[in-house]
């Protein structure tokens, strides 16, 4: 929010330079990102000077040109400056740029130059409005009136006004700081506990007065729970015409392009006090009655970006007697809106329910100033002083007269929240003993009322524009910032509460173990957007765009669905640092993936469809190891992505006898392998197929594993870790050449062997694999190696050779295997 320093000290009088207001508000929780000098037309005219053309004939070169000499006042020799202007004439007085003037004309800045024009040399520019961002006009020159004085500088003859704008980034509970106003009732707390000197003035309204008691437009509120209190006010005979100076400059700016005065003045009251007003024309109020509520679903209404809008059963709206007018809170309609030809207007000042407004203002995708703040909470006290304030600058301003009473529909008042405040809790959570006498005067510059006091405890009446202040420890916050953070010392004690496991922290703890395990590998760790293209997820048969969450109001048209996989994320991050010439990349990413499922029952815990579970995802390309004199160069591999994988699982507890892994045909894999127990699947990894990488850009191999986390979780609930000696007796290895089928896989020939001996069998390898020459057709020769040992005695000739036999016998029966 950009709070204009000028504009500020309109209500607060004190001595702070504009970079000491930045930081006394960033000290009193309203942080100031920046501090930046702004003038009222850009570039502050600078270079700009008033000039009188002496002489001005065609170019002798150019039917479009001339050349013109420029008096501009300094005593020097007149300007030579070639014209293309239609309208420059000799004796009139112009705006001239000099050499070295930068010029702002729409998005193209330019530096006037000392410059050759068709032969003949030019030193300035005579001005048209648009180039010097008075106007949009390009037609010609600005031609000024015969008693403009020559060598005036042009931001003294324009008046240009210069500001200090601050950045204030207002949170989302400070909505009573977001207005110039506010700002300075929290600034004058803060002066006052300072010992500056200060004197805060709010705008009076005494003066109001109604010209034509009679009349008016009446004001029905149905639906009073959207609509708590509204406020309304007739003005006949207003002059709808270009705002003043004042004005348009306060609008400017803060950032606001100005409308006409009365859209102005109501721009104005909501950037003064905070509060949203709302301008009708009133010959557009059909049946001289404004009715607040809501139309059926379905009702079409126009706003005044010219959009037609199709409402919901929620959607309040400010009606006439037969249509809409506005979404209440959010947005105007097209044709209710104040124009040049309006003639009376009506004033609306208004407290809407902020869940109505945030919800309605989501279901459109609008954002506004309006909104902003009603979404946050109004003052639902301060509308009729909100609409004297700006009825009185009306008349100021467009002329016209009030007819009719103050239409004031409050059927239940709001009173301010009253709060208790014990001294001792006060002390204890700031941590330092406040005396109650600071602690009273900062409450009374804060305007909360003290409604009675004891020995122990006060009891508060909290302002109703502080909607943020409900509990004691809201008002205690309130008191800390206003006292100083930095005046509270550090104790040289230490204070801790004695801690316990809760059963949410295994899911942490082992999470954490694996990290390091990771990270001890060489992997990094990355963390991308919960957000996915909805591209990904278009056409495909793993992820179907069916089982998609898709958000209602996307922050943009790229982010519109909830992640499926943590595969396209990682992606984007292997293709970002390749770009920058990283190459060799290990990631892992532990990270919620979310799926929608229409056919699922409902659970009275979760919406109908909709869950979420906790992913790990790993991601390798290039080499595995950079070259050094030690090694050479070693390309990553999908093996060695299985071996992080078995490591992974090995930590959390799992035998080689409880997981298998399957071949599996994906999209996202060119070859791939499901991971799973004997219960249910847990994951999946292989090398990402050639398409997804395409589109991305990527031009080299990506190993890709995904494990569902929370199964992983599940399955390892009860394992237990259990330590055992290392057997005194030694164990054997056997060796067999194996010719098989070239479609069996090594995980079959492991599954067969484990099946065939459970006790004595503790670990299967492959080491060698040949295809071609000498072998049969479709067959390949895989070199295994078995160890066996017993944790009892030492195993001899005949049971090693049973137990091998067993072995081979049953590989040959399964899978077709002989020996070589």
């Amino acid at each position: 929010m950009n709070i204009s320093y000028n504009w500020l000290k309109d209500y607060l009088q004190f001595d702070l330079s504009s970079q000491e207001t930045a930081a006394a508000l960033t000290s009193i929780g309203l942080e100031t990102g920046g501090v930046e000098e702004i003038q009222t037309i850009k570039g502050g005219m600078e270079g700009l000077v008033i000039g009188e053309v002496l002489t001005c004939v065609k170019h002798p070169n150019s039917d479009h040109l001339s050349l013109t000499t420029v008096n501009i006042g300094n005593g020097e020799e007149p300007l030579k400056i070639v014209c293309g202007a239609p309208n420059v004439a000799a004796g009139q007085k112009v705006v001239v740029a000099t050499v070295g003037t930068k010029l702002y004309s729409g998005d193209d800045d330019f530096t006037i130059k000392r410059s050759k024009i068709r032969g003949e040399e030019s030193f300035g520019m005579i001005c048209a409005e648009d180039e010097i961002g008075i106007g949009t006009s390009h037609d010609g020159i600005i031609v000024l009136p015969d008693n403009a004085v020559v060598g005036t500088l042009a931001k003294d003859y324009y008046n240009v006004k210069s500001d200090f704008v601050l950045e204030v980034d207002i949170t989302p509970n400070r909505v009573d700081a977001a207005s110039h106003f506010g700002v300075a009732r929290d600034l004058a707390a803060y002066l006052k506990q300072a010992g500056k000197p200060f004197s805060l003035i709010k705008p009076s309204v005494e003066d109001f007065k109604i010209d034509k008691p009679e009349g008016g437009i009446d004001v029905i509120v149905e639906n009073t729970e959207a609509c708590p209190r509204y406020s309304g006010l007739t003005i006949r005979g207003v002059l709808v015409k270009e705002s003043p100076d004042w004005l348009k400059n306060k609008l400017s700016l803060i950032g606001l392009r100005p409308i006409n005065n009365i859209v102005d003045i109501t721009n104005f009251i909501l950037h003064e006090t905070g509060h949203p007003m709302h301008a009708f024309d009133a010959d557009h109020i059909a049946g001289n009655k404004v009715i607040v509520r809501t139309l059926p679903e379905g009702s079409k209404f126009t706003t005044l970006d010219e959009q037609k809008r199709e409402l919901n059963a929620n959607d309040l709206m400010i009606c006439n007697a037969s249509d809409g007018m506005c979404i209440a809170g959010v947005f105007g309609g097209l044709q209710s809106g104040v124009t040049e030809s309006t003639k009376d207007v009506f004033l609306e000042s208004a407290y809407f329910n902020p869940t109505w407004v945030r919800k309605t203002a989501r279901r459109h995708g609008l954002n506004t100033d309006s909104s902003f703040r009603f979404e946050r909470g109004a003052d639902p006290n301060n509308t009729v002083y909100v609409l004297k304030r700006a009825a009185m600058l009306i008349r100021e301003i467009a002329g016209g007269e009030i007819e009719g009473e103050i239409r004031d529909v409050y059927p239940a008042k709001i009173e301010k929240t009253q709060v208790v405040l014990p001294f001792q809790k006060v002390n204890s959570l700031i941590g330092k003993e406040i005396p109650k006498e600071t602690v009273k005067n900062i409450l009374q510059t804060l305007e909360i009322e003290i409604e009675n006091e004891s020995e122990t405890d006060l009891t508060l009446r909290i302002p109703t524009y502080r909607v943020d202040v409900t509990r004691d420890v809201d008002v205690i916050e309130d008191i800390l910032r206003i006292y100083g953070y930095n005046n509270v010392e550090f104790s040289d004690s230490l204070k801790a509460n004695l801690s316990y496991q809760t059963p949410t922290d295994r899911k942490h703890k082992l999470q954490t173990l694996v990290s390091e395990q990771l990270t001890a590998s060489g992997f990094d760790e990355i963390m991308n957007n919960s957000l996915n293209r909805k591209s990904y997820y278009e056409n495909n048969e793993s992820f179907p765009e069916k089982n998609a969450v898709k958000l209602l109001n996307p922050l943009s048209n790229d982010l519109g669905v909830m992640r499926q996989t943590l595969l396209y994320g990682g992606l984007e991050s292997i293709a970002y640092n390749r770009n920058r010439k990283h190459y060799d990349l290990h990631f892992y990413e532990f990270g919620n993936c979310y799926f929608f499922d229409a056919d699922k029952k409902r659970d009275d815990k979760i919406l109908s469809g909709y869950s979420e579970e906790t992913y790990l995802g790993l991601w390798i390309c290039g080499d595995s190891n950079s070259k050094n004199w030690a090694a050479p160069e070693t390309e990553t591999s999908v093996f060695q992505l299985k071996a992080h994988i078995e490591n992974i699982l090995k930590r959390m507890g799992f035998t080689s006898n409880q997981v298998i892994f399957e071949p599996v045909q994906s999209e996202i894999y060119s070859a791939g392998m499901n991971i799973r127990t004997f219960k249910q699947p847990i994951g999946s990894f292989g090398i990402v197929s050639g398409n997804i990488l395409k589109k991305f850009n990527i031009d080299t191999d990506v190993f890709f594993a995904e494990m569902n986390w929370d199964a992983v979780l599940k399955e390892t609930a009860k394992s237990e870790v259990r330590f055992s000696e290392i057997s005194k007796f030694p164990p054997v290895s056997r060796d067999l050449a194996l010719l098989i089928d070239k479609n069996v896989t090594f995980a079959q020939v492991e599954q067969v062997a484990r099946k065939s001996e459970r006790k004595l069998l503790k670990d299967i390898s492959l080491f060698d694999v040949y295809e071609g020459k000498n072998l049969p057709d479709g067959k390949k020769s895989y070199a295994v190696n078995f160890v066996l040992q017993d944790e009892e005695k030492t195993l001899n000739d005949k049971q090693i050779d049973a137990v091998m036999q067993k072995i081979q016998q049953n590989l040959e029966r399964e899978l077709g295997a002989m020996l070589r």
